[in-house]
């Protein structure tokens, strides 16, 4: 690691844990370089990073100071779903958002895809492509149905960061955090079972109950808090409940993060009901803030929680791998991943390892959460800029991802479909719940620190909505 990225590390961890507060002076260049015996230029390149990464700002004729942070936008209302199980709805919608973000020139600005354009991802591309050259024997054979261990080993290491310990026996690697779901599911419920599920909610989820033959009841969740536990206990009183399934830590779409409090709540209600927790952890290591949240599964000593993430949202989409620690259903996980893809491909998992060994793995982390939360004020203030009064947006802790309530007469179908002439897509609010309900929501995709030409794309998302709200 070089001079100035080891300055840039130790600076904006400074920065994370609040030693430098927001606001805040940082120190001089000379006065930098003086104190750690390093030349100007390195401090200043530290520097220039820091302001690149939305950490610290430069003030003519002042010096660099911590980045201020955007004011918290005024939130979506408490959603407020069917109270009654429903078979999942709007595949075709969502075929269409998966069909549509593609091609030249396309804009996605709804797409849960992280940044991959970043040069801190570049040993991961060289290490997958020096495990290809290796061609082991062992990378053209089935590899262990448990995963790669060496991978198994460092995902229970990074666990230690969410509260869990894990043994590197208690995980499972899929073929995506989808694959874990779908696994999950599998392994605890039956054909015409109810899932308790958070509303809105990930529409991988919710198209795996449906294509399970399972029932989803969704429970209405606060922008801030999370799944409402009264609302569940009511549900868990009233319906045969199979499961809870939750996204607990930078919630796709709704981006709430759950106070530890109400996680401890919600699994004392799922010991009380007897019913298991599936647990969406995807964006966890996105959190901004350091220490990330715990996982419910941190506080589970019974093996009730399975819980589910992936580096798909991490670090590339395109790797597909994941991975479950599924407590006391992990035989039964591991048949139903036994019988939907025997084992997942071994080079990605040995490059993935490798990365996170070397140290490349938290390195990223670092810079992607501070270009996140600065690209989620960004985009906060171009939405406040451009879209008509009424409009809420919530306000993620973590990830990449916005929530949008637009103003009730705006049909999000409509206007995915009138977007389509200028290659811009967005994702509706339908495909986000069973019944069909936030048809005037959208998610925005902030990964990219907003350029000219999604600003563009804003402004045109903005014209057409206006343009709908007059011809209601």
């Amino acid at each position: 690691m070089k001079l100035y990225e080891k300055l840039f590390d130790e600076l904006s961890s400074k920065i994370e844990q609040g030693y430098y507060p927001v606001g805040s002076k940082l120190p001089s260049i000379r006065a930098l370089s003086q104190e750690r015996g390093v030349s100007i230029s390195t401090v200043q390149e530290a520097y220039l990073r820091l302001e690149e990464s939305g950490f610290a700002e430069v003030r003519p004729k002042s010096g660099y100071y911590v980045q201020t942070r955007g004011e918290m936008p005024e939130l979506p209302e408490v959603s407020r779903p069917a109270q009654r199980p429903l078979e999942v709805s709007h595949w075709d919608q969502v075929y269409h958002l998966l069909n549509n973000a593609k091609g030249n020139g396309h804009i996605a600005l709804g797409t849960a895809m992280p940044d991959t354009d970043t040069p801190t991802l570049k040993p991961l591309i060289k290490s997958m492509s020096h495990m290809g050259a290796l061609a082991h024997d062992s990378f053209l054979n089935y590899s262990d149905i448990h995963g790669s261990e060496r991978l198994r080993k460092q995902i229970a290491r990074l666990a230690v960061d969410s509260g869990c310990k894990l043994h590197p026996d208690e995980i499972i690697i899929t073929s995506g955090c989808q694959e874990a779901l779908v696994c999950s599911l599998r392994a605890i419920s039956s054909p015409g079972d109810i899932i308790a599920t958070d509303s809105p909610s990930f529409y991988g989820s919710t198209q795996a109950i449906k294509a399970l033959g399972l029932k989803a009841l969704e429970i209405p969740t606060h922008p801030e808090t999370g799944i409402s536990l009264e609302a569940l206990e009511m549900a868990l009183d009233q319906w045969p409940i199979t499961a809870i399934q939750v996204t607990p830590t930078c919630n796709n779409p709704l981006g709430y993060t759950m106070p530890e409090e109400r996680r401890k709540a919600l699994l004392r209600l799922a010991q009380q009901y007897d019913v298991p927790i599936i647990e969406d952890d995807i964006y966890g290591d996105l959190f901004y803030k350091a220490p990330r949240p715990k996982t419910i599964k941190a506080f589970d000593e019974e093996g009730r929680v399975l819980l589910c993430s992936s580096f798909s949202k991490t670090l590339a989409y395109g790797l597909r791998l994941g991975w479950v620690a599924p407590g006391q259903c992990t035989e039964r996980v591991l048949h139903k991943k036994f019988v939907s893809t025997v084992s997942s491909p071994p080079i990605q998992q040995e490059a993935v390892a490798e990365f996170i060994e070397q140290g490349f793995y938290e390195r990223h982390m670092r810079r992607m959460r501070s270009q996140y939360q600065l690209a989620r004020d960004m985009m906060i203030d171009l939405i406040k800029r451009y879209f008509p009064e009424g409009t809420r947006i919530s306000y993620p802790e973590g990830g990449y991802l916005l929530w949008v309530e637009l103003p009730v007469t705006v049909d999000s179908v409509k206007l995915n479909k009138r977007l389509e002439d200028n290659k811009i897509s967005i994702a509706p609010g339908v495909i986000f719940s069973a019944s069909g309900k936030y048809r005037n929501f959208v998610r925005l995709n902030f990964a990219k620190k907003p350029d000219e030409r999604i600003k563009a794309a804003l402004k045109t998302v903005a014209t057409e909505v206006n343009q709908l709200m007059l011809e209601a």
